[in-house]
């Protein structure tokens, strides 16, 4: 279930990662950029659900309260 879990949280984190970084490089922001691309990159490297969770959720507010 685990696995599951895993491939799905992953999908959700890397589309919104791809919709941040499509709009950072659309308009020069580094913030939302650079979130993006970790997003894309962090289920690759996070094997427990929870902290991919949390590190998921932690990166997502990040654009919202850091303003460049």
């Amino acid at each position: 279930m685990q696995n599951t879990s895993m491939l799905m949280w992953g999908l959700v984190f890397g589309s919104i990662g791809f919709g941040f970084f499509s709009y950072g490089r659309k308009q020069k922001a580094v913030v939302p950029l650079i979130t993006g691309i970790t997003l894309m990159v962090l289920p690759y490297f996070v094997a427990n659900l929870y902290l991919l969770l949390g590190l998921g959720v932690v990166l997502l507010v990040i654009p919202y309260f850091i303003r460049l």
